[in-house]
C-alpha cells in the first residue's frame, strides 16, 4: 500500500476531513476518507501527535465512570472522563482540567500514563493517552450547556452488572472490564 495523494475536502470547527489516494497491493488506486483533529500539512503528519487523553480514575476502591449523552450515537453511554489538549498544555495539566470540568474532582496522584494510542483507526488518526489516576473531592457540575454528564463511582460488583446491561464507549468498556476482574494498576 502506498499513499500517493492527500487532499483536504472539508475544514470543520473540530474535525478536518481528508481524502487519501492509495495504490493498493494490486497497483490500483483506492480512495479512502479520514478525519483528523489536527491540520495535516503532509502525509508525514498523519497520526504524528496525540490530541488528548482518557482518564481511568479510582477513589476508595471504586471506578469513576461518566454517564453522558453523546451526540455521535444519539444516546447516553458510559464513558471515561476525557478531553483534548489545549495549546501548550501538559498531560498532567489536561488531566487536572478535564477532571475538574467534567466532575469537580481533583487528582490525588497519577498512577501511570500510557503512550498515546489510536482511538479510531478505521476513520481517524486521533491519538490519545490513557492516564490512570487516583482522585479525590466531591462531584460538582462544571460542564458547558452543550454537555450532559453524570459522574459516579462504581464498585466492582456494580461494574460487572453495568457491563452486562449498559452501553459503553470502547475504552471505557475495556477499563471497566479490567477493573471488574481486579486487574487495575494501583
Amino acid at each position: 500500500m502506498k499513499l500517493i495523494k492527500m487532499e483536504k475536502i472539508k475544514d470543520g470547527r473540530y474535525l478536518k476531513n481528508y481524502e487519501l489516494t492509495y495504490l493498493n497491493k494490486a497497483g490500483k488506486e483506492k480512495k479512502y476518507e479520514i478525519v483528523s483533529r489536527k491540520e495535516l500539512a503532509s502525509a508525514e503528519d498523519i497520526g504524528k501527535r496525540a490530541s488528548g487523553l482518557s482518564i481511568a480514575a479510582l477513589s476508595g476502591g471504586k471506578l469513576l465512570l461518566l454517564k453522558e449523552f453523546r451526540m455521535g450515537v444519539n444516546k447516553i453511554v458510559y464513558n471515561l472522563c476525557a478531553g483534548m489538549f489545549e495549546k501548550d498544555e501538559t498531560i498532567e495539566e489536561c488531566v487536572s482540567r478535564e477532571l475538574y470540568e467534567e466532575t469537580g474532582l481533583s487528582v490525588k496522584r497519577i498512577i501511570d500514563i500510557l503512550p498515546a494510542s489510536y482511538a479510531a483507526v478505521a476513520i481517524s488518526d486521533t491519538k490519545t493517552h490513557i492516564v490512570f489516576v487516583e482522585v479525590q473531592g466531591e462531584f460538582e457540575d462544571h460542564t458547558s450547556e452543550n454537555e450532559w454528564i453524570e459522574a459516579g463511582f462504581y464498585s466492582r460488583e456494580e461494574v460487572v452488572t453495568l457491563l452486562k446491561t449498559e452501553e459503553f464507549s470502547s475504552r471505557a468498556q475495556i477499563i471497566a472490564y479490567f477493573f471488574s476482574r481486579n486487574l487495575f494498576p494501583l
